[in-house]
């Protein structure tokens, strides 16, 4: 036996299972039999839990203390209404959380259960002396800082709707002065999607009013969703159990903040670009010195420091939870190193820090605690960082990795290190694919088969349909969920239309949800549940991205268009349209060759099978399916010259995905 395999064997049972049960209900050890109904917690389930909360000071207030020091103003019952008024979809609802209080019920993990409680404090509060935060209004923090004329807006929140309450709250205890800048943090769309609610462009244009972003804020802003918009939107439905009902057998928390609000969002252009560390500006009398911290949590985030106040802003590189890596609904991987390392600049840069806010969750006052918060999240992130790349230079793999890792004990008893959003698991296989990509080295992970044809023969080798049933059901009672996951995916996969197969699948996804201390994790699994009992429920997020896509340079939603065109029927096509954007004055030339798709910016193609002349505007509307093939070819609004057949041909090259496509079955 070689060194390697003594070294996976030594422990194995206390590391690979205990430390998983504890920290995210793995319940392989569990041997008690079960039978459980549909909604309800297995033994192994509350047995997991109780351990969790037993080795965890759930009872510790300070977090509590904190989250509502500062209170100005709370208005119980919340409810903020969506774009379409009283009779369409609520932006934002805390009435919909309301069960969340006392205990946690055998069907949600105790430490989610705690963050969750504390998500649900909202209000107007004030951090310091002239700083002041919406909290609870959205998923993320809308901050105001008094200025010599007026205040200074911090992250304008992900919707119009969200952000208009917010604000209407802070003047209604604060005073109407006027908005004098704005700030984005970071170029996610829950820190500027409410900007309209805030200003208008035009009183904006008359008063100069500085909008300041970090460098490259606008692409990234406008970018992130567009080439990957569907497959992302599909899968944030399951990250953020969008379909899922807000009780506690469903959706409790994101762990970042209660859920993603729904309505109208918009984007302006910054007109002051930070792009530098130490960066010293003055808005409205305030100074601020800023830290440039790209490729950190987002491909464009900015810090600040207000030096008067003592008072340091994190964005989002610092939380009340372990970030995401590496986020389940799929984005570029970030740099953990980077990211460590920015939180690290800043305890140096701004040593007399007394009190530390950020874009999500509540504050934390006092140089001694808001140093050690500080170096905790750093630690956090550089923990994950070295220990993955030290297993990985010894031969691991990233799900070894990911099953071996355990924080420090000084690490993973604080709750701002817990894995309420990203977690231990899969930030250590994001670490990995930052620096190794999706390839473990592992030849039998080259080239496997898919998923339908590996489930056949999968479901062949364990004795066919009726016998990985019965052992499924075996395991279950034992506790097994993780591979009796994995083993019931396979037959689903083998034979979707086996009900049988699909609701015991749907039980153990509902095991490792009730389980889990990740709100995105547990909303996967039960999302999971859901869409195997009553099939894919869609991607319902309802926020409309004409705001964004009206930002967007004109080559990105051609960029958009080339991953959308069918590479079968394309092959053998040779033709070019030109594409004249009269409101814009910019003609782009779309052409395909070997069944790709290229486009430039320029002078027409004289050889064009056709010349769209369309507006902006138009092409917005196409891209949100306001508008359809119709609307583009007949419209009063575009003017073809040349062929409409060929010109029908060439759209009919196009995809139009739907976000409707299928997750847990083929």
């Amino acid at each position: 036996m070689g060194l390697r395999s003594v070294r996976r064997r030594a422990g194995a049972t206390a590391l690979a299972c205990g430390i998983a049960a504890l920290a995210l209900g793995c319940g392989e050890t569990e041997r008690a039999a079960e039978p459980v109904a549909a909604g309800e917690a297995s033994a192994s389930t509350r047995a997991v839990n109780a351990a969790l909360a037993a080795a965890l000071p759930l009872a510790d207030a300070q977090d509590f203390e904190d989250a509502r020091r500062g209170l100005v103003a709370s208005v119980p019952g919340l409810v903020i209404e969506g774009p379409d008024g009283p009779d369409g979809a609520r932006a934002w609802d805390t009435t919909a959380y309301d069960f969340v209080t006392g205990e946690a019920p055998p069907t949600v993990n105790p430490s989610l259960w705690r963050q969750a409680q504390l998500n649900g404090i909202h209000g107007l509060f004030q951090v310091a002396e002239g700083i002041y935060q919406v909290r609870g209004y959205d998923v993320s923090n809308l901050t105001l800082i008094r200025g010599a004329t007026g205040w200074i807006a911090v992250d304008p929140l992900t919707t119009e709707q969200t952000a208009a309450a917010a604000l209407a709250l802070a003047r209604e205890h604060l005073g109407a002065d006027p908005i004098t800048a704005v700030i984005f943090t970071h170029s996610h769309g829950d820190h500027f999607g409410g900007m309209n609610a805030l200003l208008s462009q035009g009183d904006a244009a008359a008063r100069a009013v500085p909008i300041v972003a970090p460098a490259a804020f606008l692409e990234e802003a406008t970018s992130e969703n567009v080439l990957a918009g569907v497959a992302m939107g599909r899968r944030a439905s399951f990250m953020y159990g969008m379909g899922l009902a807000r009780d506690a057998r469903g959706h409790v928390d994101t762990g970042l903040g209660k859920g993603i609000p729904v309505g109208t969002n918009s984007i302006w252009p910054p007109t002051l670009l930070v792009d530098r560390t130490p960066q010293e500006i003055t808005l409205d009398g305030v100074r601020f010195v800023f830290q440039h911290a790209p490729n950190s949590e987002a491909p464009a985030e900015l810090t600040f420091y207000l030096p008067d106040a003592k008072a340091w802003c994190g964005a989002e590189i610092v939380s009340h939870t372990m970030h995401n890596l590496y986020t389940l609904r799929g984005a570029k991987v970030r740099d953990a190193l980077a990211w460590s390392g920015y939180v690290d600049e800043a305890i140096r840069l701004f040593a007399d820090v007394e009190v530390v806010f950020a874009s999500h969750h509540w504050p934390v006052w006092g140089h001694a605690r808001a140093v050690d918060y500080l170096k905790k999240q750093r630690d956090t992130y550089k923990f994950v960082h070295d220990q993955t790349l030290r297993l990985a230079n010894q031969g691991f793999g990233p799900q070894e990795i990911a099953e071996r890792l355990e924080l420090p004990e000084s690490l993973r008893t604080s709750f701002a290190s817990r894995g309420y959003y990203g977690t231990l698991r899969h930030n250590a296989k994001a670490v990995y694919q930052w620096y190794f990509g999706w390839y473990d080295a592992n030849p039998a992970n080259l080239d496997p088969l898919p998923p339908e044809e590996a489930g056949r023969h999968y479901v062949a080798f364990m004795g066919g349909a009726e016998e990985v049933k019965r052992k499924a059901r075996a395991a279950l009672e034992r506790g097994e969920h993780r591979f009796v996951a994995m083993a019931l995916n396979h037959l689903v996969f083998a034979e979707p239309g086996d009900r049988e197969a699909r609701e015991l699948l749907a039980r153990t996804y509902e095991q490792l949800g009730y389980r889990a201390e990740s709100g995105p994790w547990r909303d996967v699994y039960l999302s999971g549940a859901l869409e195997l009992r009553e099939g894919p429920q869609g991607s319902p997020l309802a926020r409309s991205a004409a705001g964004l896509l009206r930002r967007l340079p004109l080559a990105r939603f051609f960029d958009a268009m080339a991953t959308r065109l069918d590479g079968e029927k394309a092959a053998g096509k040779q033709l070019a349209v030109n594409f004249t954007f009269d409101d814009a004055g910019e003609t782009h030339v779309v052409s395909i060759e070997n069944a790709v798709l290229h486009h430039r910016r320029g002078d027409p193609d004289p050889n064009a099978v056709a010349t769209l002349h369309l507006t902006r505007e138009l092409l917005v509307r196409l891209s949100t399916q306001q508008a359809g093939l119709r609307d583009l070819l007949f419209s009063d609004d575009v003017r073809v010259e040349g062929s409409r057949m060929e010109l029908l041909a060439f759209f009919s090259l196009l995809d139009r995905p739907t976000g409707e496509f299928a997750i847990v079955t083929p």
